[in-house]
């Protein structure tokens, strides 16, 4: 692994990952990961074939591709439209010396085309921006937070047809999202000849509304079949992480 202080700086610091010790280089003022991360990457199925192309769009700093390095095989392909934070999943990537399995693009992923063979990818994983933009939407001002959590530089109908085009039949792409807006998701992905396979919805507290769902389509899948797996609780009742969250982030209950 590479010296932590020859890949850091100004205005960054290095997080951990405890449950797969994974290190990310994170800035205050621009990009951290978040716990959507986290969930998305655990639940994406294990699979270690050493020929397995990944691509992860809206990447971020490369936090959920990180994330699975143990769990899926191959060779990852991290696309990140933002110069900084693409640099910054870079350094995160030689802090964990794992650059001879990833690779960084700072790509639009209308773009993805140019780089990455159509009908290529066994995955495709993403975390986009989950709020459409209107005219009484409240974007952040820090431009940053303001493109990665607003559809200000692409859409979920990109996201869709990009996935879908990159996948090979078959493929296998993951999503996490915002369960309002799950209707208008399901519709996407199918038009984009992704078969919804499985779903799962997470839970703030007891009591409280789902405010992520998770996503698992299968590229020209047979339709129907669509599983539910249980849900999962974050926070108990006083607000602490729950023994499966806790495991996640920390690697013990």
């Amino acid at each position: 692994m590479k010296n932590q202080a020859d890949l850091l700086k100004a205005d960054e610091r290095i997080d951990q990952l405890y449950s797969n010790d994974v290190r990310l280089i994170q800035s205050p003022s621009c990009f951290a990961f978040s716990l959507d991360a986290v969930l998305l990457a655990d639940f994406v199925r294990p699979n270690r074939r050493r020929q397995l192309r990944i691509v992860d769009l809206c990447a971020g700093n490369a936090a959920v591709g990180l994330f699975l390095h143990n769990k899926l095989g191959g060779q990852f392909t991290e696309v990140e439209l933002q110069t900084r934070i693409a640099d910054m999943a870079r350094r995160s990537i030689a802090l964990n010396g794992l650059t001879d399995r990833y690779r960084v693009l700072n790509l639009d992923i209308a773009d993805v085309f140019s780089a990455i063979p159509k009908d290529s990818a066994d995955i495709v994983l993403c975390n986009p921006p989950y709020f459409p933009v209107t005219e009484k939407s409240q974007k952040n001002p820090n431009q940053y937070l303001a493109i990665a959590r607003h559809e200000l530089k692409t859409n979920l109908a990109m996201v869709a047809q990009q996935m879908s085009g990159l996948l090979k039949m078959n493929g296998h792409g993951y999503l996490v999202h915002r369960p309002d807006r799950l209707t208008e998701i399901l519709t996407v992905l199918q038009q984009q000849r992704l078969v919804p396979k499985r779903l799962r919805f997470i839970y703030p507290k007891p009591g409280r509304d789902a405010n992520m769902v998770l996503i698992e389509a299968i590229k020209d899948g047979k339709p129907g079949g669509l599983k539910v797996v249980p849900p999962l609780i974050v926070n108990d009742e006083a607000g602490n992480y729950r023994p499966e969250v806790r495991k996640l982030l920390y690697g013990k209950d």
